[in-house]
């Protein structure tokens, strides 16, 4: 008896304490669209919760046989209620909070299907397809795609120009119309284009030999260098400004990697690691700088240029290397001038956005709806490979609090789909997807095969699984929120 009453006690505190946390954020929730309201509630409660540790309350309460609050994200407040009920408590009408596991999931549904469109098996997530050049006159490839099950087609702005994208658009139109497959367009913005160019040794043939220990001299785009020297340069001007001795460089999504060295006032990448078999640093290839606050515009010129073709055609936007809220609300006030208006896609894939990810719910929960993309090839370079599985899933659990559609990307099943023969590992990541509403897929030579595998793997799967107990330690994300307004 004395166990049953520790545990009335300390969820009645725990009640307390999340719904003050939703009480003193009043005027926050009030800001977002009221079809957003109860949800942003929802996810400030949450927050609330794992900005403390709970875990030996979630070991009492798995003792006593009842719920310990695992795989309550959508509806916390309304879990921690029903338990107390259990335990014989009594709570007025008038208190219990409006989403319980099912309402919450319906709310989920019903954005989802906002964002992706129908889909003729609601047991497994929308499946979303990358399209390139090669697609633009083919379109029985994108005909056949759309039998398989993709539910939308991406056009990365990040290559490319108007004319290929406009091919693309009129041939999923053309292919859907004549399926009868309804299929949303999905175009990212570019963002800023951190990408390697090659000024000195190796300008001519678009690659530059490398070596562990080389060190090659970091310059401004444009600047001359001699043929013989090795260099490289970023597309975006200023970048190497911002760099500091000791921190890191990380080049074609970790395939190379150094650290910054300086040397009679110039600054060299040492070469610490190469993960190639072919040890070549090739021009326009991805460059990373985890250890760096770089302060670029969220917004180029060339994605300025690209937004009128985005707006007229997209149905759905992927906003690229969002760090804070100002960048969304720039994103948003653009679009804004344009009659179509497509709906925002965050794309998650900086430390910045990740630590900023409520504050980035609550400004996209301004709109009726919006949805959220792990954007896992970049966000693991910045944040380091073995920090991706937990940083994953703790998108998921803030995503799926706030009610937020979540498009699971990069390199699923890409083994695959390029050679025909699926990795464990894959098979594996590809079963976690089930947790998202939407998956990605990249385009290979076996891309209807992957679709059929990941359905299958989707469907075995059991969809939203919440199958696992998780522990609730205190998550930095969380506490990072709330200490915002306590400086403020």
């Amino acid at each position: 008896m004395e166990s049953i009453k520790l545990l009335k006690h300390d969820l009645q505190v725990l009640e307390k304490k999340i719904t003050h946390a939703a009480t003193k954020h009043k005027k926050l929730i009030s800001s977002v669209h009221n079809l957003q309201q109860k949800s942003a509630t929802n996810l400030i409660q949450y927050l609330a919760l794992r900005n403390q540790d709970i875990r030996i309350l979630q070991d009492n309460l798995h003792h006593a046989g009842l719920s310990s609050l695992a795989s309550s994200e959508s509806h916390i407040l309304k879990q921690v209620q029903t338990i107390r009920q259990r335990l014989g408590e009594i709570i007025k009408e008038k208190d219990i909070s409006y989403f319980d596991y099912y309402s919450a999931q319906n709310e989920l549904n019903r954005f989802t299907a906002d964002l992706f469109g129908f889909k003729k098996d609601p047991s497994i997530p929308h499946v979303m397809v990358t399209l390139d050049t090669s697609f633009e006159d083919n379109i029985p490839i994108i005909r056949s795609l759309l039998e398989a099950g993709m539910n939308v087609a991406r056009i990365n702005c990040a290559h490319g120009d108007e004319k290929n994208w406009l091919f693309l658009v009129e041939a999923v139109r053309k292919a859907s119309d004549k399926t009868g497959h309804a299929c949303k367009i999905y175009m990212d913005i570019a963002g800023p284009k951190m990408r390697v160019d090659l000024p000195g040794l190796g300008k001519e043939e678009g690659k530059l030999k490398v070596i562990l220990g080389m060190e090659i001299l970091l310059v401004e785009l444009g600047e001359e260098v001699p043929e013989t020297e090795a260099a490289i340069a970023c597309y975006e001007i200023g970048v190497f400004d911002n760099v500091e001795e000791g921190q890191r460089i990380i080049i074609d999504d970790g395939k190379f990697e150094g650290k910054v060295i300086k040397k009679e006032e110039k600054k060299y990448l040492k070469i610490t690691r190469i993960s190639s078999k072919k040890p070549f640093i090739k021009k326009e290839k991805g460059l990373n700088l985890p250890d760096t606050q770089i302060n670029l515009p969220s917004l180029t010129q060339a994605d300025l240029k690209a937004i009128p073709f985005i707006a007229k055609h997209a149905d759905l936007v992927g906003c690229s290397f969002l760090r804070t809220p100002d960048d969304v609300q720039l994103i948003k006030k653009i679009f804004k001038k344009y009659k179509n208006r497509p709906k925002l896609i965050l794309k998650i894939e900086t430390p910045e956005a990740v630590i900023n990810l409520p504050s980035l719910l609550l400004e996209a929960m301004k709109d009726e709806s919006y949805g959220v993309m792990i954007a896992r090839g970049d966000l693991a370079v910045e944040i380091g490979f073995e920090r991706l599985s937990e940083i994953q899933d703790e998108i998921l659990w803030i995503c799926e609090a706030a009610h937020a559609p979540v498009i699971w990307a990069t390199q699923v099943l890409e083994t695959y789909s390029k050679s025909g023969i699926a990795t464990r590992s894959e098979v594996t990541d590809a079963a976690h997807a089930s947790k998202a509403e939407c998956v990605m897929l990249n385009k290979g030579d076996y891309i209807l095969d992957t679709i059929k595998l990941l359905k299958n793997i989707l469907r075995k799967s059991g969809g939203h699984a919440h199958k696992k107990r998780f522990s609730m330690r205190p998550l930095n994300i969380a506490t990072h929120f709330f200490n915002q307004f306590e400086t403020e």
